[in-house]
């Protein structure tokens, strides 16, 4: 194969039998702009890369050579002492709150009534955590995990363990909620503190399930090698339950996906879809991890065939799929929505993503996830090139307002 993107590409063109022409229709770019890429005259983007990579059937190749363009153009400018731009994220500073002792002395042995109203607490906080801004909910959960912790420090067996795996769930999913605020180190360092909390309590679960979390943090920093890598190691935890293996080979799927290889995405799909039926309902005392959507295996089918360049199919399996979430699962609904009309976009179904976006941007406003707007930016800059187009205009405002906004 070529040394560069611009020679590999037209070697997997060519081998495929296709004009410039005949991929510029199946990609939905523009023939001078490939001719441009193929040339080298223009830097590959990782969406049109991908698109390609599935049409020619190049098995992540692509999707890689993209990836090792753009790092060699990174690598060219730090060596002439330039500084390339690149978007800041927050800092929580979450090692200031853990651990902390509660002020005043010992308290009474907590008694059940206390512990239930505790989770109770948790549950209000992350049912409102699916319909607003994890600006609004941070806070106070920092506040719970630092308030039952510090109880299980001071209390003896066996209402110390109880209290510490209620403080785990807590703070993964404190965790979950600094990823959405766009915090990226602050969700590692909540997801870690959640492991070592589920330890000391005796659970492996959210052990298991820690670095399920922790593939995700790496999925959204289009990191395929390290995410397969973190969900293949969730796998290896002793004692998971089915259902924690099942959301760590969906992950992994997901990964593979990011890569462009199909086959091992089938396949790990298929086994996360084999341990999710084989998995029983969680009747434990702390509230359930991950996703709590119908079919969480079919959602990520939807999301991974977009990066696999079958934009047609993902489109199709995402439209039923969010017909079944409910109403007020609006961040579910904002993140996969989001991911819909981009599948519908890259397929040159310009309308059907303009229309099925004017929900999802209602649900985004309300939620202000960082995760949902990466693909809301590039959904952007892929109805920028049907700028001209009347459903574009519509929509493109509100769409701009949302990708700006901040709590």
């Amino acid at each position: 194969m070529g040394g560069s993107f611009g020679e590999l590409l037209r070697e997997c063109r060519v081998a495929a039998g296709l004009s410039i022409g005949q991929l510029a229709k199946r990609v939905h770019y523009s023939k001078g702009y490939l001719s441009k890429v193929e040339n080298d005259l223009k830097l590959p983007h990782e969406t049109m890369a991908r698109l390609c990579d599935g049409v020619l059937d190049a098995g992540g190749s692509l999707i890689e050579a993209a990836r090792s363009a753009r790092d060699r153009v990174v690598d060219r400018a730090a060596d002439a002492g330039l500084a390339l731009d690149r978007r800041q994220v927050l800092v929580a500073g979450t090692g200031t709150v853990l651990g902390m002792a509660l002020a005043g002395g010992p308290r009474p042995v907590p008694d059940e009534r206390v512990v239930v109203g505790m989770r109770t607490s948790f549950e209000h906080l992350r049912t409102l955590g699916m319909q607003t801004s994890p600006v609004v909910v941070l806070e106070p959960l920092v506040a719970l995990v630092r308030t039952v912790h510090a109880l299980a420090q001071e209390n003896p067996e066996p209402i110390r363990a109880r209290l510490l795996l209620l403080a785990a769930r807590v703070a993964e999913y404190t965790g979950w909620m600094n990823q959405e605020a766009g915090d990226g180190q602050g969700a590692l360092s909540w997801t870690r503190h959640a492991s070592e909390l589920a330890r000391a309590g005796g659970d492996r679960e959210i052990v298991s399930y820690a670095f399920v979390r922790e593939a995700g943090l790496a999925l959204y920093r289009q990191d395929a090698v390290g995410t397969v890598e973190l969900a293949r190691q969730a796998q290896r935890v002793d004692r998971a339950s089915p259902r924690t293996l099942a959301l760590a080979a969906r992950r992994e799927a997901q990964g593979h996906a990011l890569a462009g290889d199909r086959d091992s995405f089938d396949r790990a799909l298929d086994r996360a879809v084999h341990l999710l039926d084989a998995s029983a309902p969680d009747t434990r005392a702390y509230p359930l991890l991950g996703s709590t959507a119908p079919d969480p295996a079919e959602l990520a089918r939807g999301w991974s065939l977009c990066d696999l360049g079958r934009t047609a199919e993902s489109a199709e399996v995402l439209d039923r799929e969010l017909a079944r979430l409910p109403v007020a699962s609006r961040r579910s609904r904002a993140r996969f929505g989001a991911r819909r009309s981009l599948a519908h976009a890259l397929a040159g179904e310009v309308d059907q993503s303009c229309a099925t976006l004017v929900g999802t941007l209602d649900d985004a406003a309300h939620v202000d996830s960082e995760t949902v707007r990466t693909d809301l930016r590039e959904l952007a800059r892929t109805l920028g090139r049907w700028h001209n187009h009347g459903a574009v205009r519509e929509v493109y405002p509100e769409l701009r307002r949302v990708l700006r906004q901040r709590y």
